[in-house]
């Protein structure tokens, strides 16, 4: 019977089986009442208009005309011209009966100097995408920071420079003020383990420093000390009267220890600590970094003859400013790796050796993508919701970030629908199982320029031609799956053929 069913599957869509399909039941069921229905974007990857009206650099308008920075040798100027065309951006969202839409503010669009006066045009438009969303019957969900910092603060140490907390705090109360009526979900920042280690430790994003092992542990330190800041302003003067949630966005891929071994399983449970619990012990812990990257970087640092650790402390007050500092877990999940134990040299000073575990994907039995690290595993999902679950005693979760890549576009997206489904469908099994999953959020809501990659790589369920100056958007099949799965709030069973809620 299952080899039955996934032949039939599989035949629905034209391809083959490819290795070991791996949690292949679905389960069926609703999603609980009120939950959050929601699409995505990023300021810099849609906005376009990126010298229009006050708006300044952000540190990614320098780093794309860095030569070889950008696979394709693209920039985000024109992107999506989501700055002119979000009146089409909302009707998208409309036809596919989303509750929430996600979108991040330009720092450098409403500061053009990034702190000091702030700029009305670029505060009239971010009011203009609100009021029009509200009259569609969409609530925003609004990002504060999508890794665009303003070029002028990168030029005064960004955020290696402590006073980027109070900086922070200026901007976000800005966008309390003149927002928050209307905002019922605030996400202070996206992803700081990508601004952290991918832009101040690899460089492969902007803004391109290449000093990992200890300019990456300051920018994610100032950036929870920044991120508390931004919780506790709005706790004591926007709260009582506006009512919002703050929350902030962690990128998480689960980790599967390599065997059952002792060594495997302790080193799968350290990745997560130092990718996931690197930020969310401060919030949701004790208010201080896990016990295990305290320990492991201080040991290292000592080793290499340094006076003090790389990784920053905190200070007493800064560890009561973070601890509860959130009001939902928000999670960007697209796959999963395979760890096991690597003893590196103490003396190295880097922060993929500190954690002593390397990682990898098993590429013969889970689908790929366009992109080279995401691979297709829905159970992995399941699996980290249980882990915050159990970790931080079961938080409020949003999934902010979900979806796949492709590089043709094609509007018969079926793997992006064979994936949605799967990874949706183990939400569902993951609320089952306890834990306290409030919304999903897709993404994207259309091809965008996806950063280093350009426009190589795209995650939309609509199709964006960039190659047309009015760039046109066009539904792909994944966008009508999506909206058949809200429209059902979950899984009923139907045809596997010819319902695209199963297929």
């Amino acid at each position: 019977m299952r080899a039955v069913f996934i032949l039939g599957f599989l035949s629905c869509f034209g391809f083959l089986s490819r290795g070991e399909f791996i949690d292949d039941t679905i389960t069926y069921g609703s999603f609980p009442p009120g939950f959050i229905w929601a699409a995505a974007t990023a300021s810099y990857q849609v906005e376009g208009a990126w010298n229009v009206d006050g708006r300044t650099p952000s540190i990614w308008d320098t780093f794309v005309r860095t030569p070889g920075t950008i696979a394709d040798g693209s920039t985000g100027d024109d992107a999506c011209l989501s700055y002119y065309l979000y009146e089409q951006d909302i009707q998208l969202l409309k036809n596919m009966g989303v509750s929430h839409y996600r979108f991040s503010i330009s720092w450098s669009r409403v500061i053009p100097t990034g702190v000091g006066a702030s700029n009305p045009l670029g505060i009239q438009y971010y009011k203009n995408l609100i009021a029009a969303l509200k009259a569609a019957g969409i609530k925003p969900m609004v990002t504060l920071y999508h890794w665009d910092l303003p070029q002028v603060l990168e030029d005064q140490g960004g955020w290696q420079n402590p006073d980027s907390a109070a900086w922070f705090e200026a901007y976000a109360d800005l966008c309390f003020e003149q927002f928050g009526a209307d905002v019922e979900y605030w996400i202070t920042f996206n992803e700081p383990w990508c601004q952290s280690y991918l832009g101040y430790g690899t460089g492969s994003k902007a803004p391109g420093i290449k000093e990992s092992g200890t300019k990456d542990y300051i920018a994610a330190h100032n950036q929870l000390r920044s991120h508390a800041k931004a919780y506790r302003l709005y706790e004591l003067k926007y709260k009582q009267t506006q009512n919002g949630k703050v929350g902030i966005t962690l990128n998480i891929s689960w980790a599967e220890p390599e065997d059952n071994s002792t060594a495997s399983i302790d080193a799968a449970e350290r990745s997560l600590q130092f990718a996931g619990g690197w930020f969310a012990n401060p919030i949701w812990g004790n208010g201080d970094y896990p016990q295990v990257m305290i320990d492991l970087i201080g040991r290292k640092s000592t080793a290499a003859g340094l006076p003090q650790s790389r990784l920053p402390v905190f200070t007493e007050a800064e560890k009561t400013e973070l601890k509860g500092s959130a009001d939902f877990f928000g999670l960007n999940f697209y796959s999963s790796e395979i760890v096991r134990e690597e003893l590196f040299d103490d003396t190295l000073v880097d922060y993929y050796t500190d954690k002593d575990a390397v990682t990898y994907q098993d590429k013969e039995n889970w689908y790929g993508s366009a992109s080279s690290w995401l691979r297709i595993t829905p159970w992995g999902i399941r699996r980290m919701l249980n882990w915050i679950k159990t970790r931080y005693n079961n938080p409020d979760v949003i999934i902010t970030e979900n979806g796949l890549s492709d590089r043709n576009g094609y509007l018969d997206d079926s793997m992006r629908i064979y994936y949605y489904k799967y990874y949706i469908n183990n939400v569902l099994k993951a609320i089952q199982d306890g834990a306290n999953v409030i919304g999903y959020t897709a993404w994207s809501l259309m091809d965008n320029f996806e950063w280093e990659r350009g426009y190589l790589e795209r995650f939309g369920m609509h199709y964006v031609n960039f190659t047309d100056p009015a760039k046109p958007r066009v539904p792909k099949s994944s966008a009508n799956y999506y909206a058949r799965i809200i429209q059902k709030n979950g899984f009923v069973p139907e045809n596997v053929c010819d319902s695209p809620t199963v297929y």
